[in-house]
């Protein structure tokens, strides 16, 4: 049974929606880290994503029951996407706390994309198409431009990161890149082999969580020392984290993960936006011009084609409108 036209496209412009909405939220976290600057970014990291995850399990435990032998012959790919859902927050805060929120952001959110399609080309024997490719090269120019624009703006001064810590934070950017690729991947693959979206992210994030809870318990004491800390890690488990991606889990149903963490680009747009009207920083012209590459982005990747749609009507069983297109799988 085919699905109508209208119904695929429409589909998938929902769910990049739901990755853009979720990309806004993803890029508040970084300003609202700001307001607890006693809370180490390993205990940030763990609270957002360990007790967001954990909730993201508890919400969707009974699908998670009913679904369990279908989880449990994909359990390879669920343990591969808690141990990238682990390593991410530690590896993207402890970026933004070494190399500056803009700059951690923009090197992790900007090599995500590229990593995820190296992924599904390799995994999956996908080709990219014409359009991921012109949106990714205005996302990552803008990317690119937001990063070179931060380390422009730094001050000299005790409070400079230095080329040491600026190198590893950059590094350990790259590595959160590769993790968010992974598990996003991880995620899309189980919802395309019939796990819903809400098992799947549940059964992915609820066991990193899991794994992340001792780092919570060793480093999460400042999180208790007053209520602005409490505060602050209470907003980024249940907003950012649990909304957040719930709504990503959602949109990873009827995009690619290549597509969706593209996509997710807006984040660090948001992310310097918000350094500039909360917590004071300054934006020089470069970094308007990668917000502006960064916006023309996601415009390239969400205006619905005739292909889209045609593509939807073919469609029998994922109504996604590819940034990437599926073709016979590469040899093992």
């Amino acid at each position: 049974m085919t699905r109508p036209a209208g119904h695929a496209a429409g589909s998938v412009r929902m769910g990049s929606l739901c990755v853009l909405v979720a990309s806004v939220l993803w890029g508040t976290t970084g300003t609202v880290a700001t307001f607890a600057p006693a809370v180490g970014p390993l205990a940030i990291g763990a609270v957002a994503m360990g007790l967001g995850g954990l909730l993201q399990a508890l919400l969707a435990a009974p699908r998670i029951v009913r679904e369990t032998s279908v989880l449990r012959a994909q359990r390879g790919v669920v343990v591969l996407g808690a141990l990238s859902v682990g390593a991410y927050p530690l590896a993207f805060y402890t970026s933004m706390h070494l190399a500056g929120v803009a700059a951690g952001t923009v090197v992790t959110i900007g090599s995500a994309p590229l990593a995820s399609a190296v992924i599904e080309r390799v995994v999956d024997g996908r080709r990219l198409t014409r359009r991921w490719m012109t949106g990714a090269a205005l996302g990552l120019s803008g990317t690119v431009l937001l990063c070179t624009a931060e380390a422009a703006r730094a001050h000299p001064g005790a409070g400079t990161h230095s080329a040491q810590t600026t190198v590893l934070g950059v590094g350990l950017g790259l590595v959160a890149g590769f993790a968010y690729a992974l598990y996003s991947w991880a995620a899309h693959r189980l919802i395309s082999h019939g796990v819903t979206s809400g098992a799947a992210m549940g059964a992915v994030f609820g066991l990193g969580g899991l794994l992340l809870l001792p780092v919570l318990l060793t480093t999460g004491t400042p999180l208790l020392d007053s209520w602005s800390n409490a505060a602050v890690g209470a907003y980024m488990a249940l907003v950012p984290m649990f909304l957040g991606y719930v709504l990503f889990g959602w949109g990873l149903a009827h995009v690619p993960a290549s597509t969706a963490t593209t996509l997710s680009l807006l984040e660090p747009a948001v992310a310097a936006v918000l350094a500039v009207l909360v917590v004071g920083e300054r934006l020089p012209l470069l970094g308007r011009a990668g917000i502006a590459l960064v916006v023309g982005c996601l415009a390239v990747l969400t205006t619905p084609t005739r292909a889209t749609a045609q593509a939807g009507a073919a469609s029998t069983t994922s109504p996604v409108a590819s940034a990437t297109e599926p073709e016979r799988a590469l040899p093992a």
